[in-house]
């Protein structure tokens, strides 16, 4: 293999990329999801999971031209949208603690990294979006004439659908279940509300929005927790 970009995309971008996506489930299985933000956050993740997966198999199979790289782009600003959303979401209903952030930071620019060296590895097809004068664009959706390694593909593809997509959709039926396990015939105090905002058993209380993280440091997190509990309460009282 001469090309050092397509040595560091094959065993160095996606390898990280699945890498942190497995421990950021563990993550969340953690911070007892299931019975905090529940199957809303889980869908949600499954949402970024195809805003991923969609160009990274396109990517891995399919000859990339202009056609490729539009869809990439524009699948990695949804990306970046629905994890704004994500964490939006998620922050009022559970503790995203220090690690837990820092693998996040990996989701986002990992995404990143890999675009731009997708660019950089298809640069005319990539300005051919932009000066349509010039090189023609290809919209053509074909399969690679060379091929990357079946053994390759065999064990990323494995990776993401039994180590990273079914464990998310086992967050999801987990967050279900729990949903509907939960009593619906008496409407929850505003206490037991403000309890289930932080975390619903004594198993996450260890991680509330005060508390510190493993090094003893402040946690980056609690500032965006508790600004976003004060918003919430001055609505109520409003």
């Amino acid at each position: 293999m001469t090309d050092p970009t397509l040595a560091i995309l094959m065993y160095f971008v996606v390898p990280i990329w699945l890498l942190a996506g497995i421990v950021d489930w563990f993550c969340h299985r953690r911070s007892n999801i299931a019975q905090t933000s529940g199957a809303k956050e889980s869908l949600i993740h499954l949402l970024m999971f195809a805003e991923v997966g969609i160009p990274l198999i396109l990517i891995l199979i399919c000859e990339v031209n202009s056609l490729i790289i539009a869809i990439s782009i524009i699948m990695f600003l949804l990306h970046e949208l629905t994890a704004m959303w994500d964490v939006s979401y998620a922050v009022t209903k559970r503790r995203v603690g220090p690690v837990e952030q820092h693998v996040h930071s990996f989701l986002e620019m990992i995404p990143l990294l890999a675009l731009v060296l997708i660019i950089a590895r298809h640069w005319p097809h990539f300005t051919s979006l932009f000066t349509p004068s010039g090189f023609p664009p290809d919209f053509t959706l074909r399969l690679k004439e060379a091929p990357l390694p079946t053994t390759y593909l065999s064990i990323v593809l494995f990776i993401a659908v039994v180590l990273e997509f079914a464990p998310y959709v086992e967050e999801f039926i987990r967050g279900m279940k729990a949903r509907s396990n939960k009593p619906d015939h008496q409407s929850p105090t505003k206490s037991e509300i403000n309890q289930d905002q932080v975390f619903a058993n004594s198993e996450a209380k260890a991680a509330s929005p005060l508390a510190n993280s493993i090094a003893g440091e402040e946690d980056p997190g609690a500032a965006l927790e508790m600004l976003v509990a004060n918003q919430l309460d001055d609505k109520e009282k409003k």
